[in-house]
């Protein structure tokens, strides 16, 4: 089966060089100039992973990414944009970007991050269960005790990979690389927020605590 793409980026140039190396990597390829075209290819198009440009002339690829995130949590979002600082790069995550990419790049680095990022959508659908918490792959409900507990997207992949790796202690660079792929000038400030968003949701309502801080280490969950 090929894997598809959807490129939404409003230069032409780099528009036809995106669409001219991925279909040369055996990839199909739809593409859209502007956020609403975007978005309104997905309706007739079930894309595999979306490659995103944060300046578009009709709106932020941060919006187009959160709305891209309502219907598809977990496809695969990759930012490329010449913007490079820090706050744009923890705007894009925090938004559910997947990944983040800045111009200009190497395509064989790009390719690499696409191949990584689609690995990550293959594992197991069957549902995961720790103690009284599970998790549907298929659905992306997760329940605690009977009660449906609402998580972003981005808050949703890292307790699927907690689940999937239960009683293992995740140091902060294996989320990192798992999660966001990202670079290490934010580590702590990303998982770290991230874990807290989590213990808020799934520990703090209930007496029993799953998610535990291993110190110098990483983290856990276990029952």
């Amino acid at each position: 089966m090929i894997t598809s793409i959807i490129v939404i980026e409003d230069d032409k140039d780099i528009q036809n060089y995106l669409q001219d190396l991925l279909t040369r990597n055996d990839f199909s390829v739809q593409t859209a100039h502007t956020g609403i075209s975007g978005l309104s290819l997905m309706e007739n198009v079930a894309p595999d992973l979306v490659l995103l440009d944060l300046t578009l002339p009709d709106m932020t690829g941060e919006s187009v990414c959160k709305e891209i995130k309502k219907i598809h949590p977990n496809l695969p979002v990759i930012i490329l944009t010449a913007k490079n600082a820090v706050s744009d790069k923890v705007r894009s995550l925090t938004t559910g970007a997947d990944d983040y990419i800045t111009k200009p790049f190497d395509s064989e680095e790009l390719i690499a991050r696409i191949k990584a990022r689609l690995r990550n959508t293959d594992e197991s659908k069957s549902p995961i269960q720790v103690a009284d918490l599970t998790l549907n792959p298929k659905t992306f409900e997760v329940k605690r005790a009977g009660k449906v507990i609402h998580l972003t997207p981005q808050e949703y992949k890292l307790l699927e990979y907690l689940m999937n790796n239960q009683g293992i202690v995740l140091t902060r660079d294996m989320i990192l690389n798992r999660i966001w792929l990202y670079s290490p000038d934010v580590q702590s400030r990303v998982v770290d927020v991230y874990i807290g968003y989590l213990r808020k949701k799934i520990d703090a309502p209930f007496k029993k605590k799953l998610l535990h801080s291993i110190r110098g280490f990483g983290f856990t969950l276990k029952d």
